[in-house]
């Protein structure tokens, strides 16, 4: 059984800065303080967390959109999800980060539910929200 992951964050910067940091790999290793290798198109692999995840880039809308397959290490190797991050620009330079993960084992739930939270959108905040 599988399970949905919905997350939503406010972050003050510009769509396309977090979306550059998101897809950007050495952006991506400073915010989170781990090796990422990611392809800029669609079709191509990606790696983040030292080969920890793993996937392909589906959709890439730059600065609006970004879908992957998206496979964590210590699950079953037939085991993928699909993640979706959109971006919409809000006031104040400000960006409404809206995410989803389907396909999540029911038993790895509530360790990526609050894994994103903790190794993505808040070290994301901090790296964008001080100009760096």
């Amino acid at each position: 059984m599988t399970r949905e992951i919905k997350q939503q964050v406010i972050i003050k910067a510009a769509p396309k800065a977090v979306f550059d940091a998101l897809m950007n790999g050495k952006k991506h290793a400073k915010f989170t303080g781990a090796p990422a290798r990611i392809s800029s198109k669609t079709g191509g692999p990606f790696t983040c967390y030292n080969g920890y995840i793993k996937g392909i880039n589906l959709e890439l809308k730059r600065g609006r959109l970004i879908v992957q397959s998206w496979h964590s290490q210590n699950w079953p190797e037939e085991t993928w999800s699909v993640i979706a991050i959109k971006l919409a620009k809000l006031a104040g330079g400000k960006t409404k980060l809206s995410f989803t993960q389907a396909g999540v084992p029911a038993n790895d739930y509530a360790r990526k539910n609050a894994g994103w939270r903790t190794h993505y959108w808040e070290p994301l905040k901090r790296f964008l929200e001080r100009g760096k």
